[in-house]
């Protein structure tokens, strides 16, 4: 029953990491791109441009979109790294070993390499994720519009500036 579980979790938390891995990337893919490059004949030529255009028309409720979901599979990687722990290791060394391990695996695999891959691919990448992206932000829609309602209200209320808009216009 134990190792059913432990093969269970662990391909869960492959799953999982490249969940982590599809948003970071798409993360750095989409707001690098250069709004030039919106114009470009080359890229016109693609379907999915528009699409692209349209998720980054709001470039705060596309990053909460992104956040909102990498952070939950990243949670759900930490979780599931613990459960799998403390069915072998006591309670006190189980969360430090997950927290270890989990952190290890979401940097390497979920966050450094993937963010360096939308960095180099950029273009390629943001008109590939581009309908995924638009499918995960219909699918999170109502907790989208909730963070997305609070994040902007804290940043009128602490002053801060529209940071997305800014990078994106640059």
């Amino acid at each position: 029953m134990v190792l059913a579980s432990l093969g269970v979790s662990a391909a869960a938390i492959v799953v999982l990491v490249g969940l982590s891995a599809f948003f970071s990337s798409s993360e750095t893919a989409i707001f690098t791109l250069p709004e030039e490059w919106f114009s470009d004949p080359s890229a016109a030529a693609d379907g999915r441009l528009s699409l692209l255009r349209e998720l980054r028309s709001d470039p705060h409720r596309l990053l909460v979109t992104i956040l909102v979901g990498n952070n939950v599979v990243n949670v759900a990687i930490a979780s599931l790294t613990t459960l799998l722990a403390t069915e072998y290791l006591p309670a006190g060394t189980a969360v430090t070993v997950a927290t270890v391990v989990a952190s290890a695996i979401v940097l390497v695999f979920g966050e450094i390499v993937p963010k360096s891959y939308g960095l180099g691919n950029a273009p390629s990448w943001a008109l590939r994720v581009a309908r995924p992206l638009s499918i995960v932000e219909r699918a999170l829609f109502p907790v989208v519009i909730v963070f997305d309602a609070v994040t902007r209200a804290l940043n009128a209320a602490i002053g801060g500036e529209d940071v997305e808009q800014a990078h994106v216009e640059e």
